[in-house]
């Protein structure tokens, strides 16, 4: 391995193209060798915005398998469709790839067994990208949980909570592969914005663990609105009747005993959110309105709460996250406010020094599993369905 990782990029839509420019092409200990894409325009996109910034051609492919060939790539980053990244995963593993994996949800159980066979098999090194896990307010809230701030944690919520009509509406023309996932299912479609930190906080595969689910979707009228008022004279898609609900609300149990509430919410006029929320004992932390409640401190505003609204930033300098803390005196980086520059690194460190991945493949398998266990239960009436232990009974010694 030289000096510097060498990086193979598959995926380079939206999500690839952003962290090539706002991040790889940034990072000292990283070089990205080779690109590839289904689709030729896009490689050759990337190529020349890799040829200006450092003045070498990457290897541009079409075929993903060709990287996984080359001796000269240390590891590959994931940036494909949300189908297609365990597969390619499980192929890299086998490949002997370090793989640092982007976001989405599963689409069976099986595949998300085969995604912890492979890697208990080959040792390949693997990592979930999710960037929220190092989002300011979730390790900030991780920081206090840990200290006891807020005491026994009893129930925490998340949500991806953003308006893509545009995006999946015009997902022929853009290419996205939104656009057939919310015409084909209805589940929680992308859990792991909101579930990865509280994961953390909870120590899920790390002496708890989710153990059963229910899910339940609303109907969906608010793609097919849009499309009305949008495009309408696109007659296939308002053709189209869109199985995805407008709203995905769904309800985990943990061995510890304590309640997560997921919620979706991507196909109505709305602001912005993840909905943070971490409820325990001695207070609580709601990134929606930017406060802290502590108990024998804040019961006098029981009645009168938004005059609080934005006080977490009085706890900033005392709980202000040791890596936040560092990071906003060296300058904060492009990428969803920091958080993308911050996940890569610590792939690129794991993978430089052999450590072990921050978030490794028991942690990938049970987040993406919650979209196809969200799908199994609103299918049967949301109905409890049961939550698969990944670890195979690790997770009480882990």
């Amino acid at each position: 391995m030289g000096e510097k990782i060498r990086i193979g990029l598959i995926g380079l839509g939206c999500r690839g193209a952003m962290l090539l420019e706002d991040v790889f092409l940034n990072h000292e200990d990283a070089v990205i060798s080779a690109v590839c894409d289904v689709y030729e325009d896009r490689c050759e996109k990337a190529a020349k915005l890799i040829v200006e910034k450092t003045g070498k051609k990457p290897y541009q492919t079409t075929d993903y398998r060709k990287i996984y060939e080359c001796s000269d790539i240390d590891a590959v980053i994931l940036c494909s469709s949300w189908e297609s990244h365990i597969r390619l995963a499980i192929e890299a593993m086998e490949a002997g790839k370090p793989v640092g994996c982007e976001v989405g949800g599963a689409y069976s159980i099986q595949e998300c067994w085969r995604l912890v066979e492979t890697y208990e098999k080959t040792g390949t090194p693997i990592m979930l990208l999710e960037n929220c896990c190092y989002g300011r307010d979730e390790m900030m809230a991780y920081h206090m949980v840990k200290k006891g701030v807020f005491g026994k944690i009893v129930h925490c919520a998340g949500g991806y909570m953003h308006d893509l009509r545009k995006e999946v509406a015009y997902g022929k023309e853009e290419r996205h592969y939104r656009l057939r996932n919310y015409i084909h299912r209805n589940t929680e479609n992308y859990p792991t914005h909101e579930l990865g930190p509280i994961a953390r906080i909870l120590g899920i595969n790390h002496g708890n663990r989710m153990v059963s689910l229910t899910s339940m979707a609303s109907k969906a009228e608010g793609l097919e609105e849009y499309i009305k008022k949008e495009k309408p004279d696109d007659q296939e898609l308002r053709a189209v009747r869109f199985q995805q609900g407008d709203i995905v609300t769904t309800l985990i149990k943990c061995a510890n005993g304590e309640t997560i509430t997921l919620k979706l919410d991507t196909t109505l006029p709305r602001y912005y959110s993840r909905g943070f929320f971490v409820q325990g004992t001695k207070g609580l932390f709601n990134e929606e309105n930017g406060s802290i409640f502590l108990d024998g401190e804040h019961e006098k505003y029981d009645f009168s709460w938004k005059e609080q609204w934005g006080n977490v930033e009085k706890y900033r300098e005392e709980y202000e996250h040791p890596v936040w803390k560092q990071y906003l005196e060296e300058g904060v980086k492009r990428g969803h406010g920091g958080m993308d520059w911050l996940v890569f690194c610590d792939f690129v460190e794991a993978i430089r020094d052999h450590k072990p991945m921050p978030i490794d493949v028991y942690d990938m398998a049970s987040w993406m599993s919650i979209s196809t266990l969200a799908e199994q239960s609103i299918t049967l009436g949301s109905q409890p369905v049961a939550v698969p232990d990944f670890t195979n009974g690790a997770w009480m010694m882990r």
